[in-house]
């Protein structure tokens, strides 16, 4: 019998907010589940622990910034920090993953979909997660059933 796949939750990692999305249970799309307001490192990851644990996700995904150069990005060493400190205390994998346009791509579809200026700010972080989320799994190989 096997084994049933576990969905994969992306996060957008940012200064004052932390936007979350989910996989479905068959790997193929990705949702946007909710932005988390920053509060300090200990209560960041606290929320995302239950975040992972509520969804049931197998595997966790971080955007990794990365210049247009391809070299590391100005939040690079803080995300890896949090990254191998969430990945102890959610006791699943976290993968870090160019995020390069993820919150440009975002914002133009937030800006097509005529929202506001405000509300995009409440969003934007969610979009991306999504999008990052998105571009991962379409890079995934699909099983063969």
């Amino acid at each position: 019998m096997e084994k049933p796949i576990k969905k994969i939750m992306a996060l957008d990692y940012g200064s004052k907010r932390i936007g979350v999305a989910a996989s479905d249970p068959l790997g193929l799309t990705a949702q946007g589940i909710c932005t988390i307001e920053r509060k300090n490192k200990k209560k960041d990851i606290a929320d995302i622990v239950a975040w992972a644990e509520k969804l049931d996700v197998g595997e966790i995904l971080m955007g990794k910034p990365m210049r247009m150069t391809g070299t590391p990005g100005t939040l690079q060493a803080e995300i890896e920090s949090f990254a191998a400190a969430l990945q102890k205390a959610a006791n699943r994998p976290v993968t870090l993953r160019d995020e390069r346009f993820t919150t440009v791509q975002a914002e133009r579809h937030l800006i097509a979909a005529d929202v506001s200026r405000e509300k995009r700010k409440g969003v934007i972080d969610k979009i991306a997660a999504q999008l990052l989320l998105q571009n991962y799994l379409d890079s995934l190989p699909r099983r063969e059933d």
